[in-house]
């Protein structure tokens, strides 16, 4: 369906190269005189065309929604539908990246008590430096209020690395119910096996080559590729670590979040918190192999 733009051009294109009169135009093109003379009203919108360009440079990976939860932060009383059409006028619209394939079947969630602790995911996420040499950045996350907890960037991360790492945490937040992390040697280190038994945690580890099982801090890792490591040129370790460690308190304080309401974990965990809401949220299918399961296999 051509629209009334392509319209009054194809009216000019006629009316310019071959003479015609605008009736004439008219009726080879299918359009209304009233569309073709039509001349719009509407204000010209810049301070908030130039406001939204500069979010969205600023914020390169976010789609119009976000930006709008941004744009009300800063007091504009303008609708959704007004901030969509002018994201679209301004080019803005972010090129999807393309998707992995996503598994098809029968899901059997089990339920998690919805309050801070109650579950936290712990996944590896690679990258390198300008260099070549490659890195990589241990990701913790709380299940249900979704907050980054670390984002641990290294050249080498053991697991009696990751057991100091939680044991800090832990000092700082208090300890979770239960932990979750796919199979990788240092999850399943005799360190790491040590350091559930000794704090009381339980750990489950997902089925192999499942990661769709740990669905939550797979979403982090991929929202952490896409904004800030896609986006980024590492120059070294302590640059990493800073640029890493600003994005992260943007993610927990400022990044609206789509799955929380479009709040901030951190203003999610705080309400909740406050609220004291007993509603239970489902954990990714297949989260059932335990530590005693691991040391009774050897």
């Amino acid at each position: 369906m051509v629209g009334p733009a392509a319209k009054r051009e194809a009216v000019a294109h006629l009316q310019a190269v071959m003479g015609l009169s605008e009736r004439r135009a008219c009726s080879f093109v299918g359009a209304d005189r009233k569309l073709i003379r039509y001349q719009s009203r509407r204000p010209a919108e810049t301070g908030l065309r130039t406001r939204l360009r500069d979010l969205a440079n600023e914020r390169r990976r976010f789609g119009y929604r976000r930006l709008f939860i941004l744009l009300r932060r800063e007091g504009e009383p303008s609708g959704v539908n007004r901030i969509y059409r002018l994201y679209r006028e301004e080019g803005l619209t972010v090129r999807k990246r393309r998707a992995r394939r996503r598994a098809v079947g029968t899901r059997a969630p089990i339920l998690v008590e919805a309050r801070p602790n109650a579950r936290w995911s712990l996944d590896f996420v690679h990258d390198q430096f300008a260099c070549g040499r490659r890195f990589r950045v241990l990701n913790i996350v709380d299940d249900v209020t979704r907050e980054c907890l670390a984002a641990i960037p290294d050249t080498s991360i053991s697991g009696r690395r990751v057991a100091r790492e939680l044991t800090d945490l832990i000092s700082r937040r208090g300890k979770p119910d239960m932990i979750v992390s796919d199979n990788g040697t240092e999850f399943t280190s005799n360190a790491i096996l040590a350091w559930s038994k000794d704090h009381r945690v339980e750990w489950h580890y997902i089925a192999p080559g499942k990661p769709m099982q740990n669905g939550y801090v797979e979403s982090f890792n991929g929202r952490m590729r896409d904004e800030l490591l896609n986006e980024s040129l590492f120059f070294g370790l302590d640059h990493a670590r800073s640029a890493i460690s600003e994005w992260r308190q943007d993610f927990n304080t400022a990044r609206p979040h789509s799955s929380l309401g479009y709040q901030t974990p951190a203003a999610f965990a705080e309400a909740f918190t406050a609220a004291g809401y007993p509603v239970a949220q489902p954990a990714p299918y297949g989260v059932t192999e335990t530590v005693e399961a691991l040391i009774a296999a050897g």
